[in-house]
């Protein structure tokens, strides 16, 4: 039954698809309508504490609509004007015509049209003569009146007005029934995922009511810029322009191109010259500009929560399936299947694929440029993480992790011991780069079992001991970076000492603590057999053991080692520096001197 699971979803999604291209002429309205309804709720939220909720509704509605329609009928009776007058740019679009053609002559271009007419050429010749009697013959229809005497274009203005009175009313009803709406939506869900829907809800109607309101913003800024610059130009009906490219930057991708588009061309046809037309091009192109990369950044940069790659996907793929109103309507449905994806079971992967939070995490994405080979992008995601978090967490959130990750798939069999090798292998390289806590100091050693070094008078001495090999060695390493180095003299010693010469060598040091590395999910039952040794011949010396891992992977039973003697168990380096350094400080705290404790006693008076 599993087996086919993966058909089931496929073939849901398919019917989905079909249910929703085949009643697009009804589920189009209602989309539009649930979006208007967004826009609108907290203007008539606002308004009906002094109004009520009917006249608040109704007002708000006939303002919105009522200046929609005004703006419609404006920008239709500009455009009608300048079609009359572009009969009169007729002598300059055929100068512009003589200028192209005088440039391209000679060139590449006069070269491809001699190619084409050539090849006309001997197709003509190739044709049959058919005579006359091939002649077409023309058919020409007399203009049918409307029914009842209407004008024909009203018949087909009849299907977009109905749509657009379909649309207001279903607006003023959802304003006026949001409420009931909302209940009827999640008694449907039901009410164990009262507190799933209630958050989806909220989202969705804020990131679509935030998204248009930086985009109104946003085109508005565009809007103004393009009007006062044609108007600088001298290019006509510059307030029709301003209009029509604040309006079309709505359309993503495919609206300011069409915005920018108009202007050029009548730029071309208006002016003798070529200087307006081309200061008409950099105008857009700098206003495009100044768009994109400060106003879109600033405004309106997470207000969507979407990627740009996904947002062209989900553009692509509503405008297939519902023609001009899918472009127009792509952007807040794709959040709205965000938001799903984000709080509903099941449908995570929307999600994952279109938010624009990143896919990974950060240690996920180091450990996976690591089994890549691909040491190069690692650097950068180091670089990155001590560039915005303190840089002493970088072992934690993503060194060791590796270690960690790469150990746990080794043994699950998803990684070979040469594989294990590359990545460790890779991060002992790594470790130099991030190496920049310990402030210019010597990085801690590894020394033999036969060299006993001298540890510094100021300094305490830790042995530490890699319980399973390389990995743990590195761990060990990395905590050496966190340590203070007048602090302490951390000595990295071989994982291939017996327990009675590592013993030996922690008398000859003269060490007072043992650091063990283990890292998970490697079982601690070698390091609880050291810990026990370590605490019989050496009562005096502390044991600490580090199992550094993330919370995924952390160990769940410290009280054994702790029971076995271990003095602490660290889950992070961090926390393990921050507990020998606690334990220095109260090892080396300066009793007080006798003097010190003399208790002065005022002289008598007198």
């Amino acid at each position: 039954m599993k087996s086919d699971a993966p058909w089931f979803t496929f073939a849901g999604c398919v019917l989905v698809i079909a249910v929703l291209y085949w009643a697009q002429a009804m589920l189009v309205p209602i989309a539009l309508a649930v979006l208007i309804t967004f826009v609108l709720a907290r203007p008539v939220i606002v308004l009906q504490k002094r109004v009520g909720r009917v006249p608040a509704v109704l007002l708000v509605v006939l303002l919105v609509f009522s200046t929609l329609g005004v703006a419609t009928w404006a920008l239709a009776t500009q455009l009608s004007h300048l079609a009359a007058d572009f009969p009169g740019y007729r002598k300059n679009i055929q100068q512009k015509i003589v200028d192209v053609q005088r440039a391209s002559r000679g060139g590449s271009v006069e070269k491809v049209q001699k190619t084409l007419d050539d090849i006309e050429a001997q197709m003509e010749k190739g044709a049959p003569d058919r005579g006359t009697a091939g002649q077409p013959v023309v058919v020409r229809s007399e203009q049918v009146a409307g029914l009842w005497g209407f004008p024909a274009w009203l018949g087909s203005m009849m299907g977009p007005l109905a749509t657009a009175g379909l649309v207001i009313t279903m607006v003023i009803f959802m304003l006026l029934e949001r409420e009931e709406l909302r209940g009827r939506l999640i008694g449907l869900i039901g009410h164990g995922h009262l507190a799933l829907t209630t958050k989806a809800l909220d989202e969705a109607g804020a990131r679509v009511s935030r998204q248009l309101l930086m985009q109104t913003l946003v085109n508005t800024i565009y809007g103004l810029g393009v009007g006062v610059g044609l108007y600088a130009i001298g290019v006509p009906y510059a307030l029709l322009w301003a209009a029509l490219g604040a309006a079309l930057r709505f359309i993503p991708y495919l609206g300011p191109i069409v915005a920018a588009g108009g202007p050029i061309v009548l730029s071309l046809a208006a002016f003798p010259g070529w200087q307006q037309p081309l200061l008409t091009a950099g105008l857009f192109t700098i206003l495009e500009l100044f768009t994109n990369l400060v106003l879109e950044t600033v405004l309106y940069a997470g207000a969507a929560g979407v990627s740009q790659v996904a947002l062209l996907i989900a553009v692509a793929f509503w405008t297939w399936l519902w023609g001009p109103m899918g472009l127009l309507l792509a952007t807040p449905l794709t959040v709205c299947l965000v938001v799903l994806g984000k709080h509903v079971p099941g449908l995570e992967f929307l999600s994952t694929l279109m938010a624009d939070v990143p896919a990974l995490e950060a240690d996920a994405a180091y450990y996976q440029r690591l089994l890549a080979r691909d040491q190069s992008e690692a650097s950068d995601l180091v670089d990155r993480h001590v560039a915005s978090q303190p840089v002493e967490t970088v072992y934690d959130a993503l060194l060791l992790r590796a270690l960690n990750y790469a150990e746990r798939d080794r043994l699950e069999g998803r990684l070979d011991a040469d594989e294990e090798t590359a990545v460790i292998d890779a991060t002992r390289e790594l470790i130099g780069d991030a190496g920049v806590l310990r402030k210019g100091a010597a990085p801690a050693g590894s020394i033999r079992p036969t060299e006993t070094p001298k540890a510094p008078s100021t300094a305490s001495v830790v042995v530490g001991y890699p319980a399973n090999g390389t990995a743990d060695e590195l761990a060990l390493r990395m905590l050496g970076e966190v340590l203070e180095a007048d602090e302490f003299d951390l000595q990295i010693v071989s994982a291939r000492l017996l327990s009675s010469e590592l013993i030996d060598t922690v008398r000859e040091l003269g060490a007072a603590t043992v650091c063990i590395g283990d890292l998970p999910p490697s079982p601690p039952s070698k390091t609880r057999y050291l810990v026990k040794k370590l605490r019989t011949a050496l009562p005096d010396v502390e044991v600490v053991v580090g199992r550094w891992a993330p919370p995924s992977l952390a160990d769940d039973q410290p009280a054994l080692l702790l029971d076995a003697g271990a003095r602490h168990v660290g889950t992070t380096l961090v926390e393990t520096r921050d507990y020998l350094q606690e334990r220095r400080r109260e090892t080396h705290r300066p009793e007080l001197a006798p003097e010190d404790t003399r208790v002065d006693v005022p002289a008598p008076v007198g």
